[in-house]
């Protein structure tokens, strides 16, 4: 079973805040069943300053974890890809070895705000990315019409749940938006979007729990 979101390497932003508690993280992930892990810390301000330094903690992390399967990946913010640059920076920031690309949306963003949405994605699969909407559940549009996520589909997007949504997500109104789309088949994937260790006792309880179209995780 792939987490393929997760803030399990250590200091770079708000999730883990040590090498330490990376390992804790890990030892939480083995339990709730995961037997691989692609790391995804943020790409969105204050966090992301230096590419080498998420990837310094990367190795380290890597090294330290064992001989457990991680690879790298980023979750990269729409607003700051925008800031960046698309053209210049994604080629830096899909999945290692998946041609996977995790594309976080602005939470407060409205129905309009997909039109830019939806040419940054088309650029993305231009250039041969397979984009992945992280946690759909989250963005007010969606919450209001849940169409919106199923258009996503139509694009050739994947919908990937973040398990928190089980206890009511991060912003607390994330359940019932989450149940909708689940009882629509339109999630791909549950993933922990773990910032701590408790959040994989989430994951496991929401796969066990809801079902996605095909075989979310899995590799």
């Amino acid at each position: 079973m792939r987490d393929m979101h997760c803030h399990i390497l250590p200091g770079v932003d708000d999730g883990s805040p040590d090498m330490e508690t990376s390992l804790v993280m890990l030892d939480a992930a083995k339990r709730a069943g995961v037997t691989s892990i692609v790391c995804t810390p943020h790409v969105r301000s204050p966090y992301f300053k230096d590419l080498d330094v998420l990837w310094d903690a990367y190795r380290r992390f890597k090294e330290a974890a064992g001989g457990f399967p991680i690879t790298m990946g980023f979750e990269v913010n729409h607003t700051k890809l925008m800031e960046l640059g698309l053209e210049e920076w994604a080629p830096y920031l899909g999945f290692e070895g998946t041609g996977e690309f995790l594309l976080e949306l602005d939470t407060r963003c409205t129905e309009a705000d997909f039109q830019d949405y939806e040419r940054t994605i088309f650029a993305l699969q231009g250039m041969g990315y397979d984009v992945i909407i992280a946690h759909p559940e989250r963005y007010r549009a969606i919450q209001q019409n849940t169409e919106i996520a199923r258009n996503l589909l139509k694009m050739g997007c994947k919908l990937q749940a973040s398990a928190d949504f089980i206890a009511g997500g991060r912003m607390g109104r994330e359940k019932k938006p989450a149940q909708k789309m689940f009882d629509q088949l339109l999630y791909r994937y549950i993933a922990s979007d773990a910032h701590k260790p408790e959040h994989y006792a989430l994951l496991a309880k929401a796969v066990a729990e809801y079902p996605t179209r095909g075989a979310h995780m899995r590799v």
